[in-house]
């Protein structure tokens, strides 16, 4: 099977995979014990005091999820919808991305996705910690594999276990204890100061806003590196502790190739499927946010915009976010694959 055919194969899967999913989202919400949508908490939220603007959201949700497909004449109350019918509602609102509105805000699920930064700030911190994370194990990975079974190897095989076990969240507060309230070098929360709330404290350009920014980043950033990174080393090291025990390395060092060139030219080379695998996945979960993390150091992105659509039961919100996540995991997968060819020739597309 060629390149060609296998693309086509697994776009066909593909498909298949996320209509599985966005079904089971379906299914998820529909067995959910409570009002669909948490519709009555829309009558209790402060933010609308209108009653007409209260009700008309209401009207509109249970149009789209398909809790009435019209009203009775005669009754004036609801006809209630099929199972089927709200199926077919919700199938084409998340196909076209059409995920209603929230009942915290009352903005659409979509501006406040994208609109409002978090989506930016969340990519930004994931993106940020992911990479730094990714480099930084795999370069000790290699080189602890290398001198595996000396204090160096047996000393960062222990920090990275004990970071990668540590919750996220107490190690965030040890941050906060140490560089915020002992050092005083970090702000303690927050995406950009406080003051910046009044536009005259705030700088004129983005490159002077670039320092209260990384400022605000650091420690967050930090918190997440020191938990992923130690996945990535102790990885690597394992699958470069098998690489280099092939016949192949031991050729080209006894052809006088530099230990560099040997390392990560042929058997990092060699070992880097599973870690591609692991890398893509972690980008591919980048939109679910780092819940525990956005919430301990109060970082407005979608991780915390997910915790408090749980609190608030905002169904919209948490039905268009998992769907969301799902189809980045399954974009994260299909891109894995194509690179596994990329990297590694003797992989045949069948």
């Amino acid at each position: 099977m060629g390149l060609r055919s296998y693309l086509l194969k697994r776009t066909v899967n593909t498909v298949i995979l996320i209509l599985f999913v966005a079904t089971l989202n379906f299914v998820i919400f529909v067995l959910m014990p409570g009002t669909q949508g948490s519709i009555a908490n829309l009558s209790a939220n402060p933010r609308f005091q209108d009653q007409a603007t209260r009700d008309r959201l209401i009207e509109l949700e249970e149009l789209r999820f398909g809790l009435r497909c019209g009203t009775n004449p005669d009754t004036g109350e609801g006809i209630p919808c099929s199972l089927w019918d709200k199926y077919a509602r919700y199938m084409v609102a998340m196909l076209t991305f059409n995920f209603g509105t929230s009942f915290e805000t009352g903005n659409t699920v979509v501006h406040d996705l994208a609109a409002t930064g978090r989506l930016v700030n969340t990519l930004l911190l994931l993106g940020v910690s992911s990479v730094i994370s990714i480099v930084v194990g795999i370069f000790l990975g290699v080189l602890v594999a290398k001198k595996r079974g000396t204090a160096f190897d047996n000393g960062w095989v222990t920090a990275s276990l004990t970071t990668y076990s540590l919750p996220t969240f107490w190690m965030g507060m040890v941050l906060i204890i140490i560089f915020s309230f002992g050092l005083g070098w970090f702000p303690a929360a927050g995406v950009t100061p406080q003051d910046w709330v009044n536009p005259q404290l705030r700088p004129d350009s983005f490159l002077g806003e670039v320092p209260a920014r990384i400022a605000h980043l650091f420690l967050p950033a930090l918190t997440l590196t020191l938990f992923f990174y130690g996945g990535y080393l102790l990885l690597t090291r394992a699958t470069m502790m098998e690489t280099l025990s092939e016949d192949y390395i031991t050729t080209a060092r006894a052809k006088g190739l530099p230990e560099r060139t040997v390392l990560f030219k042929h058997a990092l080379k060699n070992a880097s499927l599973p870690i591609v695998t692991a890398a893509a996945l972690q980008f591919g979960f980048l939109l679910t946010g780092a819940i525990i993390t956005e919430t301990v150091f109060s970082w407005d992105g979608l991780g915390l915009w997910l915790f408090r659509a749980i609190g608030f039961k905002d169904g919209p919100v948490l039905q268009a976010m998992f769907f969301i996540i799902a189809l980045c995991v399954i974009a994260a997968n299909f891109a894995s694959d194509i690179i596994y060819g990329l990297i590694d020739p003797r992989i045949k597309y069948d």
